[in-house]
């Protein structure tokens, strides 16, 4: 049986009012329970740009098929990624289901594409940004490759968090508060990141980004798929043949499901 999607919850009162309330209205779709926003980067970077500048508490997921189907088997973190202020097709599948679902002009979002260019954004807004997740290794090469790319952007905060249960997240929170970043990217994978900036949601004075691998990528420490793979839509095969032991079973179990379950939604009309 079908899912329905959860609504969209209000969770800032400030959602319609204030800065926000100037950004153009942006078209979505429903791909089976989430709630995927037709965005560019241009669109993306703007909107994140109004809302930190701001210092209002959002947060965006950049969403892929793996995203999908986690929101698809489990309602509480569908509620999770449709409470986002904003969910980006990070995926060519979810860009080809846009397009089937009327959004002809639909393109894609890619999370590591995404950060230089809210990076380069901040760099020349003066916004201060934060890292949160990621190895203490792949952090201290992500802030020098960052330091070098961006000699003018202010990093306040670069946290690598352990891998167990947050022990002092009020000491967290304060951390975060304390630096003043208003970017804040988030790298603790899917679906632990947005877990962790729904539960953050109008804590975190400033817009959380969930970016998944992002962080190795820019930090050097595993390779991006070409840009032809990429547009093709096969970047899942080549991030499962670099890390097969750690990633084969999302894609041989969720990929199938995802091509079934949109076309039973496509037919469905």
């Amino acid at each position: 049986m079908e899912r329905e999607p959860e609504s969209r919850k209000d969770r800032h009162e400030h959602a319609t009012e204030g800065s926000g309330a100037d950004l153009p209205s942006i078209e979505s779709r429903q791909i089976l329970s989430v709630r995927v926003d037709a965005t560019s980067y241009s669109d993306a970077t703007e909107r994140i740009r109004v809302w930190a500048e701001a210092g209002e508490s959002r947060y965006v997921c950049v969403c892929n098929v793996h995203m999908v189907m986690e929101a698809y088997d489990d309602p509480d973190f569908a509620a999770i990624v449709n409470g986002a202020d904003l969910v980006t097709p990070d995926g060519m599948p979810l860009v080809w289901a846009l397009r089937k679902f009327g959004v002809t002009k639909a393109s894609r979002v890619y999370g590591p594409e995404l950060v230089p260019r809210l990076l380069e954004m901040a760099e020349r807004t003066g916004l201060p940004v934060g890292f949160h997740g990621g190895t203490p290794e792949v952090l201290e090469a992500l802030t020098t490759e960052v330091s070098k790319r961006f000699p003018e952007l202010r990093v306040v905060y670069a946290c690598s968090p352990p891998f167990g249960p947050v022990t002092d997240r009020e000491g967290e929170l304060e951390g975060i508060r304390r630096s003043g970043a208003r970017i804040l990217f988030v790298a603790l994978g899917c679906p632990k990141q947005e877990r962790w900036m729904g539960e953050r949601a109008g804590e975190v004075p400033g817009v959380m980004v969930g970016v998944g691998a992002a962080f190795d990528f820019l930090a050097g420490n595993k390779p991006q798929a070409p840009r032809f793979v990429q547009a093709a839509g096969l970047e899942w095969a080549f991030r499962m043949a670099t890390e097969p032991r750690r990633l084969w079973r999302r894609y041989a179990v969720h990929n199938p499901r995802f091509v079934a379950l949109l076309a039973r939604q496509l037919l469905r009309g």
